[in-house]
C-alpha cells in the first residue's frame, strides 16, 4: 500500500513538473466565412507617411491615388512602408492576436483575474455560453466573490455583463488572447476586443465595428489593483489619500514622500472607472475621468485620427500612431513613470509606488518598507530595463521626451519584427476593411436624403470620400462636454521632434539604426494649438460618416444613444445601463432632432454616474428637424442616406 502511495506522489510530481514546462498561446481568428462584412479593399504599393502609392495604374480595386512620389523614395530610408496582400493579412493577425505583452501588466499587476472576475468565474461563463450554442456579445461572468464600489455592493454569484464578444467558435473572448507559462495563465487585450463584435440578428462577425456594449470600466473596477489605472481617472492629488506617513519612499532628489493608503486609493479609483460607459474608455494620462466613446476601425479616408486628432503624423496618416498610443499607453501606465513628475506632478518613484504597492501578484507587489526604491524593485523584474513598463516597446530617438508621432514617448514594437511592423500592418488592414451593407432601403430615399444632407449645410464639415474635411473643431464652436479636448495640454512641456527609426530596422534596435523625422509640416498652425489645446479650449476632429449603421451610440462622448423603444429607451440609462444596444436609425434622429436629444442629454444628466465620467451627449448642435424647416419626411431620407453609407468610391 505505502509503495502504491509512493509511486501516485511520483506521478503527480512529474505531472506537476510537465504542466509547469508546458506553454501555449491562444487567441480567436474568425474565418473568412464568420465575417458579416463585405469584401474587402486590395492595395498593392507604398505608404509613404501616408501618402498611398500604387505600383501600376493596373490595380483592380480602382484605388488609385494621384503621386507626386519618385520611384527613388519608395525605401525605407524615405520611410516607405510596403503594403501588399500579405502584409495586409499579416495585420489582420496582429489585430486579433498581438498584446505586445500586456498580459502581464493586466494579470501580474492590475488582477484582471485576480478580484470579482476569477479565472474559474470567466471559464464557467464561457461553458455555460458554449452548451446554449449560441454566440454572444455579452458574456456575463458571475461574480467569485463580494465587491463594494461607493455604496453599492455586488453580490457573489450576480451577473455581470463583461460586453465581452465569444462567437460560436472561440475558445475564449474575441480579443482576449490567453496563454500559459510556468504554471500561470495571464490574459492580455488585442484591437479585437475593443474593434470587432458579434452581430445579434446573424452572429457573424463584424470587423471594424466598436465594441458597443464592453464594458471595460467595470472589468477593470473588479480587479483588486485597480488603482494601476489611477491616472486615467480623477484622483490626481495623490497626498489626499495618504494615512500613514510613515509608509514613504525616497524620491528622485533623494527626499522622502509618503504613498496614498493602497485600500483608501483603490477604492477611489474604483469609483471613477466604474462610471464609464459601457462602450467607453479612457485612454489619456491627464488626470481627468472623461473616457471617449470606442472608435469604429473603419478608417479609409477618416484622418486625422483620435477624437481631437492627435493622431495625424506619421505612416498611414496618422493611424499607425493611434495604433501605437492604444498599446503603449493604454494597457501598461509603468510605460510614463519617466515623464511623471512634468506630466502629472508626481515623483517617478511614487509613481512606480503606487502603481505596485497592490499588484495582484505577490512577484509584483512594491512594499514600502522594504527600504527599496521602488524603480530598483521594478527594475529587478523588468525584463526588457531599456525601456519602461512591461510592454514590448522601444525607445524613439527622442525619449523620454514626447513627440506628435508618439505623444506617450514609446514606440511598442516586438523583439524579432521591425520598428512600428506590427502597427503598420495593423493600419494597412484597417484601412482595407468595410462595413457589412446595412438594411435595405429604396434608392430614391438615399438621393432624396443626400440632397437634403447637402441643402442643410452638413457637407461644410462631412465632405469628401470619407464625408469629413479631416479639420479640427474649436470645442466652444461644437459644443461637446469640454474636458476630454484639453487632454493633451500638458504633453507640451515634454514635446520634441517626431523621430523614429527607418521601418526596415529590427528589433532589438542595433547601433548603427538609420533615424529619420517624421514630416509635420502638413500641419497648420492653428490646428496644432488646438489639438495641444493651447491658449485655447481644445478641439474635436470632424468624424467620417462610413459605417454609421455599426457605430451607435454617437458624439465623442457616445452620450447620443436612443434603443428600439423610442418612449423608454432613452440616453445611457435607457440603453447601454439596461443591456440595451442602441438603435442606429434611432440614435441619428437624436442627432438631427432638437427635441429628441433634450430628452436623451436630461436622461444622462440625471445619471450620477455619467456626470462622473463628464458623459452627456451634448454638441453638434446641426439639426435637421421641423424647426429647422425641414419635414419629417426629409429627416427620414437623411437617416436613410447616413445609414447607407458603408463605401468609399474606389475602395
Amino acid at each position: 500500500m505505502r509503495k502504491r502511495w509512493w509511486i501516485l506522489a511520483i506521478a503527480i510530481v512529474f505531472l506537476a513538473v510537465i504542466a509547469y514546462n508546458i506553454e501555449f498561446e491562444y487567441a480567436y481568428i474568425p474565418d473568412e466565412d464568420d465575417l458579416l462584412n463585405d469584401t474587402r479593399a486590395y492595395f498593392n504599393g507604398y505608404d509613404v507617411w501616408g501618402e498611398m502609392v500604387p505600383i501600376n495604374n493596373n490595380n483592380p480595386s480602382g484605388q488609385m491615388i494621384h503621386s507626386n512620389i519618385d520611384s527613388h523614395q519608395l525605401s525605407p530610408e524615405s520611410g516607405a512602408v510596403r503594403v501588399d496582400e500579405d502584409f495586409i493579412q499579416f495585420g489582420r493577425e496582429q489585430f486579433y492576436t498581438e498584446t505586445f505583452n500586456n498580459e502581464e501588466y493586466m494579470t501580474e499587476i492590475l488582477g484582471v483575474l485576480d478580484g470579482g472576475i476569477t479565472l474559474w468565474s470567466m471559464s464557467k461563463a464561457i461553458i455555460k455560453q458554449k452548451l446554449s450554442g449560441e454566440p454572444t456579445n455579452n458574456l456575463q461572468v458571475a461574480l467569485a466573490k463580494d465587491i463594494t464600489i461607493g455604496d453599492r455592493t455586488y453580490k457573489k454569484g450576480e451577473l455581470i455583463d463583461t460586453g465581452l464578444d465569444l462567437p460560436k467558435g472561440a475558445l475564449s473572448p474575441m480579443g482576449v488572447p490567453i496563454s500559459y507559462s510556468r504554471g500561470k495563465v495571464q490574459v492580455g487585450a488585442s484591437c479585437a476586443s475593443c474593434h470587432a463584435t458579434v452581430d445579434e440578428s446573424s452572429g457573424k462577425i463584424v470587423e471594424g465595428a466598436p465594441n458597443a456594449n464592453f464594458n471595460a470600466g467595470m472589468v477593470l473596477a473588479l480587479a483588486p489593483n485597480s488603482a494601476a489605472y489611477f491616472t486615467n481617472t480623477e484622483v490626481e492629488a495623490v497626498e489626499k489619500y495618504v494615512e500613514d506617513v510613515t509608509r514613504e519612499v525616497e524620491t528622485s532628489d533623494g527626499g522622502k514622500e509618503p504613498l496614498p493608503d493602497a485600500e483608501k486609493f483603490e477604492a477611489a479609483v474604483d469609483e471613477y472607472l466604474a462610471s464609464w460607459p459601457k462602450g467607453n474608455f479612457d485612454s489619456t494620462m491627464d488626470l481627468t475621468n472623461n473616457p471617449t466613446q470606442i472608435p469604429d476601425s473603419f478608417t479609409f479616408e477618416d484622418h486625422p485620427y483620435g477624437w481631437n486628432g492627435f493622431a495625424s503624423v506619421g505612416p498611414f496618416r496618422g493611424l499607425s500612431s493611434l495604433n501605437n498610443n492604444v498599446h503603449a499607453q493604454n494597457s501598461d501606465l509603468l510605460a510614463q513613470f519617466e515623464q511623471s513628475n512634468e506630466l502629472f506632478d508626481i515623483d517617478k518613484e511614487v509613481y512606480i509606488g503606487t502603481i505596485l504597492q497592490n499588484s495582484a501578484s505577490p512577484d509584483y507587489r512594491y512594499d514600502p518598507e522594504s527600504d527599496m526604491k521602488p524603480s530598483d524593485f521594478f527594475a529587478k523584474l523588468d525584463d526588457s530595463p531599456e525601456v519602461p513598463g512591461v510592454n514590448e516597446m522601444i525607445r524613439p530617438p527622442h525619449f523620454p521626451k514626447l513627440s506628435l508621432f508618439s505623444p506617450n514617448g514609446t514606440i511598442v514594437s516586438s523583439p524579432g519584427f521591425n520598428v512600428a511592423e506590427q502597427i503598420n500592418a495593423m493600419s494597412a488592414f484597417q484601412n482595407m476593411l468595410r462595413p457589412p451593407s446595412p438594411e435595405e432601403v429604396a434608392t430614391e430615399s438615399i438621393h432624396k436624403g443626400r440632397e437634403v444632407f447637402e441643402t442643410a449645410g452638413c457637407t461644410s464639415c462631412h465632405a469628401g470620400r470619407g464625408y469629413t474635411n479631416h479639420q479640427v473643431i474649436p470645442q466652444e464652436k461644437v459644443k461637446t462636454e469640454p474636458s476630454r479636448a484639453k487632454a493633451f495640454r500638458d504633453t507640451v512641456k515634454l514635446l520634441d521632434k517626431s523621430l523614429i527609426y527607418s521601418p526596415d530596422t529590427p528589433v532589438p534596435i542595433p547601433d548603427d539604426a538609420k533615424i529619420l523625422e517624421v514630416p509635420t509640416d502638413h500641419l497648420d498652425e492653428e490646428t496644432l494649438e488646438l489639438v495641444l489645446a493651447q491658449g485655447n479650449d481644445g478641439g474635436y476632429k470632424v468624424k467620417g460618416l462610413i459605417g454609421l449603421a455599426w457605430s451607435a451610440p454617437y458624439l465623442h462622448d457616445g452620450g447620443v444613444a436612443v434603443g428600439p423603444d423610442m418612449e423608454k429607451d432613452i440616453g445611457i440609462p435607457g440603453t447601454l445601463d439596461k443591456a440595451v444596444l442602441p438603435d442606429p436609425r434611432n440614435s441619428l434622429q437624436a442627432l438631427l432632432d432638437r427635441k429628441l436629444r433634450e430628452k436623451v442629454v436630461a436622461a444622462n444628466k440625471g445619471n450620477a454616474n455619467l456626470q462622473k465620467a463628464h458623459v452627456t451627449g451634448e454638441g453638434h448642435e446641426h439639426w435637421i428637424d421641423e424647426e429647422a424647416g425641414f419635414t419629417e419626411e426629409e429627416r427620414e431620407a437623411v437617416i436613410d442616406f447616413l445609414i447607407s453609407l458603408t463605401k468609399i468610391e474606389g475602395n
